[in-house]
């Protein structure tokens, strides 16, 4: 599962790593990214431009009665994208990139939970694979465009820490995730663990587990086992 990461690097950074038009305005820096906030997330047009927009985190099918269905839908398992009613349409034709600066996961201690920061050992973006939908509230006809990210399980290196990690494509297939051309079967291929090597990880304050905090200090090492305040 990931229900919580860090976005950090600037937009026009972003939008230049993905070859991304930048169509976001006032992004702040989130050191604990949370469902229901608006992040940004990389879609591609029919032309084939790729777009940097701000996008709401927990899916809302285009069949949903209201809003509350997306909190149980901020993940989505890769294993099951082609059948989920949830899941199925935005598979075949609306994928995305949700950049990441890195992911947070907790591993159980005697004294409760430790939260760990994973994140790429070269310091650079991470491409979450994602799935976007257009919902419209029947109330007022408002448009939320929302995001899901695909999971799938975890490589050794995470698995102390859970058995689920979010799928984190390679340069070189980006392009493959996001075009609605792509063979399905193409497309499985990229549902997997990314190589351990990949990643790093350490220790932080239990701090992040409240989603009111934000700030650098989140993602600073600690000691295993830090009590730090969740206030």
């Amino acid at each position: 599962m990931c229900g919580r990461y860090a976005q950090y690097s600037p937009a026009d950074a972003i939008a230049d790593l993905f070859g991304a038009s930048l169509e976001i305005e006032g992004l702040a820096p989130r050191y604990n990214a949370a469902p229901t906030q608006w992040l940004p997330v990389i879609r591609r047009r029919p032309s084939g431009e790729r777009v940097l927009q701000a996008l709401r985190w927990g899916l809302l099918p285009s069949w949903a009665k209201d809003e509350t269905i997306a909190a149980r839908l901020i993940n989505a398992r890769a294993e099951t994208l082609a059948e989920k009613p949830a899941f199925r349409a935005a598979y075949r034709a609306r994928r995305c990139i949700v950049p990441a600066d890195g992911f947070y996961e907790w591993a159980k201690r005697p004294d409760g939970k430790q939260p760990y920061f994973v994140h790429a050992s070269d310091g650079k973006v991470l491409a979450f694979a994602g799935l976007w939908e257009r919902w419209t509230r029947p109330a007022d006809a408002e448009v939320i465009d929302s995001f899901t990210i695909v999971t799938t399980e975890a490589n050794p290196r995470l698995q102390p820490l859970h058995d689920r990690m979010p799928v984190i494509l390679a340069p070189d297939v980006v392009d493959v995730w996001l075009d609605p051309a792509t063979d399905p079967a193409r497309l499985s291929e990229l549902l997997i663990p990314c190589p351990e090597e990949r990643l790093t990880m350490h220790p932080v304050s239990r701090a992040v587990g409240n989603v009111r905090n934000e700030g650098q200090e989140l993602i600073a090492g600690v000691a295993d086992g830090d009590a730090s305040t969740t206030e």
